[in-house]
């Protein structure tokens, strides 16, 4: 079923309350503050002391960008392109966005589950229709959205080679950038070429293996400094950010910058 304009209002109009981060209006000597948003699911969602070490990429990315661009990460676990949009979420980003920000929009790992109709899209009809009202949403308000390739799961076939996991879903997303003319972050296939490189003893450093839990779609601090890291070296390369807005690209970052708040009272 296709989306609607009408849809997106009323995602708006039922937006669920959000906390942001305070990203101010301007700066000493004319430059503006800009906020980056991020529009996601658990991969890139901000975690809390009860699910530590689980590490979102988005908590990580604020370590990579200048003083002027502050993050507001409103991914959320589950969510997909669709369940975002229906829950309100999206409106709720949309009424937070300032003229000159930025929004990221990666999304794919729940639009996969067929068996949940509440967030199941289908790559090539409604997971494009739903991408393009981030789209559209962001430049109604004088925003740059940003389309960002789901970052990879932790998958290997019998000979040790990374293969992929999202079937049509990053193809419908690179065809749509080029359609409307928005920028791109294949973050699919820089993590898949990244976990290749690594390997399959490797990766597990960099995904939230515990003593209890062996989760090859999460990631814990190393894992989530270096996914934003590939998002951070993209987004100059894109000319999505100058390359003044960005930082320590080849620094290491100490796992000990990551903090997880507590979570918020039931």
């Amino acid at each position: 079923m296709s989306v609607t304009r009408r849809q997106a209002t009323v995602a708006a109009v039922c937006a669920l309350p959000l906390t942001f981060a305070a990203t101010g209006t301007a700066r000493a000597g004319g430059r503006r503050h800009r906020t980056l948003h991020i529009a996601g699911d658990s991969t890139a969602a901000r975690k809390y002391a009860d699910a530590a070490p689980e590490t979102g990429w988005g908590m990580a990315l604020p370590f990579f960008l200048g003083k002027d661009l502050g993050v507001s990460n409103h991914a959320v676990n589950g969510r997909s392109s669709k369940s975002f949009v229906d829950e309100g979420r999206l409106g709720a980003v949309l009424e937070a966005i300032r003229p000159g920000d930025l929004l990221l929009v990666q999304f794919a790992h729940n639009d996969e589950k067929e068996a949940d109709p509440t967030r199941h899209t289908e790559p090539w009809t409604t997971y494009q229709d739903y991408l393009r009202l981030y789209v559209d949403g962001a430049r109604a308000r004088g925003a740059r959205p940003v389309l960002v390739t789901p970052v990879e799961r932790r998958r290997f076939d019998a000979e040790g080679d990374a293969v992929p996991s999202h079937g049509e879903y990053p193809a419908a997303m690179r065809a749509l950038a080029r359609r409307e003319g928005v920028a791109l972050l294949d973050v699919q296939a820089l993590s898949l070429a990244l976990w290749q490189r690594l390997g399959v003893e490797g990766t597990k450093a960099y995904f939230n293996w515990t003593a209890t839990e062996q989760d090859n779609t999460h990631f814990n601090p190393p894992g989530a400094i270096a996914v934003a890291r590939l998002v951070a070296r993209e987004l100059p390369r894109t000319r999505v950010l100058a390359r003044r807005d960005v930082r320590r690209l080849d620094e290491e970052i100490p796992e000990s910058w990551i903090t997880w708040p507590a979570p918020a009272p039931a």
